[in-house]
């Protein structure tokens, strides 16, 4: 091993992916002890690292060429010592001279001189804060004028980040590609027009609101104005997730979703307002669409001032039908309600769009409408992989013992699903059809009905879902 060439260690070291594994190999001789010092790229450290400052000083030191560095503070109490503060992250951007990859995690006790302190770090592309409640706007802008570099931005649960300057410093500086907002108070969904000709760049636009907290921002008529003359496009945006967003007519996000020509995956959970036009418009120009997934509220309310109530309907899923080619995954999700899907998806509107698209994952909740004659229809699905039901009361054994019949299905999760047996599952273990099978709170499903059906089987039952 002494004659072993520096670059063939280094791809052994590069091929051990657990960091418990490099650990151990660095420990075998002090060549490779030196080696692994050198070419480690990345770190991800905790409630271990006592005392902060000095720990992070010397794996600093040991490790001069880290260029991801992952802090998590995730259950973290005070008894585990004092917490990474400020001053360690000014040793982290002195000491770390090819950081690019920064992710924080309940790191509590930083602020925005902290944050500032980053500023410094000018090879930094990437850079998570989840729940890191010190910080405001402006440790986030002073953020945005120093890293110049930024492609890659994730704020998560950070309450107070209430001004949004920093939304308009990066839509001028035309470089952020990955955007992701979860739970900032502060932040509504008619900020984002700030990002102005950044839209250009963006990839990827993660947004979701507080479903607990929503601060309803007053908009003046000139903001309404910009989303409507917003000449900017999206073309480049491949990834859309938007959760508890409001999206009303004619502005705001709706303008942001007729304009996605690249889209390839998109997210839509619990936003109200979404109508069978916006689905339209965007599918007639997403042609290269290739996830959906939407989970829609059950009570469809008037959207603001307006008294038409908006929902979706088979209208949107013949658009999708007929325009998306590409279409793998379709995932639909009804909230509880006591009549969930009564009156949005058809079973036959959902057959058509498995007939027209060659869907490989196919995820129904609380979609009442699907029953056996949908499971029937499976049968000539000649692409489907994987079928996840839950909540889909109106499936039975009937329906169930066709699985059997269905061309390419190798995995099948079934939860919450009164009406099936294990009659339903015993023709399976014959055909040793599926690699797969998931059962959870099925009430009239027992271990024993699952015994051999899939090369592999996962059995939960709590039935409190039911009381």
């Amino acid at each position: 091993m002494d004659e072993l060439p520096d670059h063939l260690v280094w791809d052994i070291l590069r091929n051990l992916h657990k960091t418990n594994d490099r650990n151990s190999l660095s420990l075998s001789c002090k060549r490779f002890y030196s080696l692994d010092n050198e070419q480690r790229p990345s770190l991800r450290i905790g409630c271990g690292l006592v005392p902060a400052p000095d720990a992070l000083l010397s794996l600093c030191r040991r490790f001069p060429n880290l260029s991801k560095v992952e802090i998590v503070y995730s259950g973290w109490m005070s008894k585990y010592g004092k917490q990474l503060d400020d001053q360690g992250l000014l040793l982290l951007s002195t000491n770390c001279h090819s950081l690019s990859d920064l992710s924080l995690s309940y790191c509590t006790f930083i602020t925005d001189v902290g944050i500032r302190h980053l500023s410094s770090c000018k090879k930094l592309s990437s850079l998570k804060l989840n729940f890191a409640p010190r910080i405001t706007g402006c440790g986030v802008l002073s953020l945005a004028v120093g890293c110049k570099k930024l492609k890659r931005f994730h704020l998560i649960r950070c309450v107070n980040v209430a001004s949004v300057e920093w939304l308009e410093y990066f839509g001028k500086l035309e470089v952020l590609e990955e955007l992701c907002i979860k739970n900032c108070r502060g932040v509504g969904e008619g900020d984002l027009i700030k990002l102005g000709a950044s839209w250009r760049k963006l990839r990827v636009l993660k947004f979701e609101v507080d479903a607990n907290y929503r601060n309803m921002k007053v908009y003046d008529q000139l903001a309404v104005e910009r989303w409507r003359k917003q000449l900017v496009p999206c073309d480049n945006l491949v990834e859309l997730s938007l959760v508890n967003c409001v999206v009303a007519p004619g502005r705001g996000l709706a303008c942001v979703l007729r304009k996605c020509k690249s889209l390839e995956k998109l997210h839509l959970d619990m936003c109200i307002g979404v109508s069978d036009s916006d689905i339209k418009a965007l599918v007639e120009k997403a042609k290269h669409l290739r996830s959906l997934s939407l989970r829609v509220p059950s009570v469809t309310l008037p959207l603001l001032n307006n008294n038409v109530a908006l929902r979706l309907t088979d209208e949107s899923l013949s658009a999708i039908a007929q325009h998306c080619s590409k279409l793998e995954s379709f995932k639909v999700s009804f909230s509880d309600g006591e009549f969930p899907s009564l009156f949005s998806f058809t079973l036959q509107g959902i057959i058509t769009l498995i007939q027209k698209c060659p869907i490989r994952e196919l995820s129904l909740d609380h979609v009442c409408s699907f029953n056996d004659v949908g499971m029937e229809a499976l049968c000539s699905a000649q692409n489907l992989e994987i079928l996840e039901l839950v909540h889909c009361q109106e499936v039975s054994d009937e329906g169930l013992v066709l699985v059997s019949q269905f061309p390419s299905l190798t995995v099948l999760k079934l939860s919450k699903c009164l009406g099936v047996t294990d009659d339903g599952l015993r023709p399976l273990a014959k055909t040793h059809k599926l690699e797969l099978l998931v059962v959870e709170d099925c009430p009239q499903v027992s271990r024993r009905g699952v015994s051999g059906a899939a090369t592999s089987v996962s059995f939960r039952q709590d039935l409190s879902w039911m009381y």
